[in-house]
């Protein structure tokens, strides 16, 4: 039996360099395209919103920011607003109060993945320029479950992390420069979706869930991800490993997500902070013991004591950091993070 269903959900991902990205692709789309556009970059919470209006001075199609509840209406461009996740629930629009996701809320792999999973086939993913890799394990998703994949190319991105990133995990179905891809996806919008086989697993339903805002929790979080040694950087709680993610990704019981390259953003920075506190501590300890010396030297007995008890404190911090220092470095760096 031939298909009635059409692609006409279009998610576009964007982040660093992303909003000239987008200025394109909305002013060569037409303004009868038959299909809906969602666009999530990453807002800051404080954020005013302006995306929108830079968009609908370029764009034929209404562009508004996204309202939660509101119906989707075929031929509207809608916008994240900040502090939020925006999800695609049925035919309607869901703000996710959940957890923020690679360091971001609205992100990228939450809209993706509601899209997946209420219309399957009918989904064009897109994913833009942008640092490390949100967006990501969404196509991914999207591509499982019968969507269209088109990543920008990375030759043309302005920051080309999320474009590779998403390339590495997904085997998608187009590449194109910015200024092609506006009439890449008038073609690809209202053109037969095919039959719609996919069928979304519980996995992908319990992370659209914990994007909504629902509680997560050790039995939730266990049926799809295994404890690791790793702490959130968020909460500091233990972080769990999503089976069977590409990308290599984490959550932890609060429900907060990392990709593997999230995580170790975070480590560079917590080494950094290491480095800080060695030098400082180091710069301490020389001082004191040179003016534990010098107060031996010119008899006065009872500072020295004073200083050299401070120097052995002192002592005491600089091995602790290097202890730390050690450890990271055994840990491995970036490379504890790789797909066996």
């Amino acid at each position: 039996m031939p298909s009635t269903a059409f692609k006409d959900i279009i998610a576009v991902g964007g982040s660093a360099g992303s909003v000239a990205v987008l200025r394109t692709l909305v002013a060569d789309l037409p303004g009868d395209l038959p299909a809906s556009v969602f666009v999530s970059t990453h807002i800051p919470s404080n954020a005013p919103g302006f995306l929108p209006e830079i968009l609908a001075s370029k764009c034929r199609l209404p562009v508004t920011q996204a309202i939660d509840g509101q119906p989707i209406e075929r031929g509207h461009i809608y916008v994240a607003a900040p502090d939020r996740h925006l999800l695609l629930m049925g035919e309607a629009i869901k703000f996710g109060a959940g957890t923020r996701e690679n360091m971001v809320r609205p992100a990228i792999d939450p809209m993706f993945r509601s899209a997946a999973l209420s219309f399957g086939p009918r989904v064009v993913g897109l994913v833009l320029t942008g640092m490390l890799n949100d967006g990501a394990a969404g196509l991914h998703a999207i591509k499982s479950n019968g969507g269209t994949t088109v990543v920008q190319h990375p030759l043309d991105a302005e920051a080309d992390q999320m474009p590779l990133a998403a390339l590495n995990a997904v085997e998608v179905d187009h590449v194109a420069a910015a200024a092609d891809l506006g009439r890449l996806v008038t073609e690809i919008a209202g053109s037969d979706a095919g039959p719609d086989l996919h069928l979304p697993t519980d996995d992908l339903l319990l992370e659209v869930e914990i994007a909504t805002g629902k509680r997560l929790g050790t039995a939730d979080l266990r049926k799809i991800a295994t404890p690791t040694a790793i702490t959130c950087p968020d909460c500091h709680g233990v972080l769990s490993e999503v089976r069977g993610s590409r990308p290599l990704r984490f959550r932890c019981q609060i429900g907060h997500a990392y990709t593997a390259d999230a995580v170790a953003a975070y480590a560079d920075e917590f080494d950094d902070a290491i480095r800080i506190a060695m030098r400082v501590m180091e710069e301490r300890l020389t001082l004191v013991e040179r003016m534990a010396r010098d107060a031996r030297d010119t008899g006065r007995a009872a500072v020295a004591e004073l200083y050299e008890a401070r120097a052995s404190e002192y002592r005491r911090y600089s091995a602790t950091l290097r202890e730390a220092a050690l450890t990271s470095l055994r840990l491995g760096g970036a490379s504890r993070f790789q797909d066996s």
